[in-house]
């Protein structure tokens, strides 16, 4: 597969991108982070991180040192899953392997924080069936779409809203994933509560039509997501918990811009997180999806929102902040926005394509192409077998 040619590459060494910076307890030594990134190659039964592929790939995306490297999303329980190819962090046997992985980049002297992942009513129904779980979210039979519900229906699993109760238990399994990654050996954990997933379907008045605490007004709507944060920060530190949003989303069937209050919903909630900043529970950051990207499935610049912008957020959060969505084929864009000293990038589709993607942002080098249809196949193609530049240039790219 040849570089691409969809743009032309600068070099970025001389801007803030390659400027050193504190995230937590961690010195990177630049601010280019790889972000979540779903692959589906866990192990089934038992969603077990793959043995013989997930190391050498997180190490080759973390062999640049100083690198702040995002697991891909994982389950804090089985409850919380629904995909039988995607990783999680509650069995021994799974934490065993993400020591193992955790390990390969710290070798590399990068660093990892493990994305804790719960997907409420975007699970497959049949599949939580099968295992003897519901399907879930913060409200009845609300579902992501019509053929969510002919699932649901056909597997007799209907969604269901959680209860009190239940929700002190996924609260539970948070603190206890979250105690897990750091046993394992992590830097830290981001909750994940962007792309319509259930922390997502909680704040967003499309997903809640909740009429108890936890639903109904902005403030209620937040209520779990700080509700996890707050017993994640006392469970293992301020210092090692971050945060993921995107509040200009559509997938999974979320708001997006169409909700006039959306903007007051994340302010809100990011406004209660800098409020605990405050009084000395700082997170290590906020992690942001650009509306640049409202669909991950969808095409590179596919779907963009130019309408609005999440701007607001550095008028209310004084920490840092990640940028994650298109932005490897815009260094320009990407010069303006590491103006703001808080601002780390994230890069995903091209940091899968280009296992040394940080030295091909600093000195300007052409880019491999990736290859889609192997984003989320169960195999080591496209995944480990993606050449660096000077095994590309080997191999005659640089002709093609």
């Amino acid at each position: 597969m040849p570089f691409s040619k969809d743009f032309k590459p600068v070099p970025l060494k001389d801007t803030n991108l390659f400027k050193p910076i504190q995230i937590g307890k961690m010195q990177l030594q630049h601010r280019a982070v790889y972000p979540p990134l779903t692959r589906m190659r866990a192990h089934y039964p038992g969603n077990v991180p793959n043995k013989d592929w997930a190391a050498e790939y997180y190490e080759q995306r973390a062999q640049y040192p100083g690198t702040l490297v995002i697991t891909e999303g994982t389950f804090i329980s089985a409850a919380a899953g629904g995909y039988d190819n995607a990783p999680g962090i509650w069995s021994e046997e799974q934490i065993a392997e993400w020591t193992k992985i955790i390990k390969k980049v710290h070798e590399n002297k990068s660093y990892m924080y493990v994305q804790l992942w719960n997907v409420g009513r975007q699970a497959f129904p049949d599949t939580l069936a099968r295992d003897g779980l519901k399907l879930v979210s913060a409200s009845d039979d609300i579902y992501v779409d019509e053929e969510q519900r002919e699932k649901a229906l056909k597997a007799k699993n209907p969604q269901r809203a959680l209860t009190k109760d239940e929700i002190k238990q996924h609260v539970a399994d948070y603190v206890q994933a979250a105690k897990n990654a750091i046993g394992a050996g992590a830097d830290g954990i981001e909750v994940m509560a962007a792309n319509g997933f259930l922390l997502n379907q909680f704040i967003d008045p499309i997903s809640n039509h909740r009429t108890d605490s936890y639903g109904g007004s902005i403030e209620n709507r937040s209520r779990l997501i700080l509700e996890v944060i707050d017993a994640i920060v006392e469970a293992i530190g301020n210092e090692r918990v971050a945060i993921r949003f995107s509040p200009w989303n559509t997938y999974g069937s979320q708001s997006g811009s169409d909700e006039p209050l959306i903007l007051a919903q994340y302010a809100h909630v990011i406004g209660e997180l800098e409020k605990r900043a405050k009084e000395g529970k700082r997170l290590s950051y906020i992690h942001l999806v650009e509306p640049r990207v409202s669909n991950p499935f969808l095409a590179e610049g596919v779907g963009a929102d130019i309408t609005v912008t999440n701007d607001f957020a550095y008028s209310i959060w004084k920490g840092p902040i990640i940028r994650a969505g298109n932005l490897a084929y815009y260094p320009d864009i990407v010069k303006d926005m590491v103006k703001d000293d808080r601002t780390l990038i994230a890069y995903g589709r091209l940091w899968i394509a280009n296992p040394d993607l940080v030295q091909r942002l600093k000195d300007g080098l052409p880019l491999n192409k990736y290859d889609r249809p192997t984003f989320y196949a169960m195999s080591d193609k496209g995944y480990t077998d993606y050449p660096t530049y000077e095994q590309a240039l080997k191999l005659g790219w640089d002709k093609e």
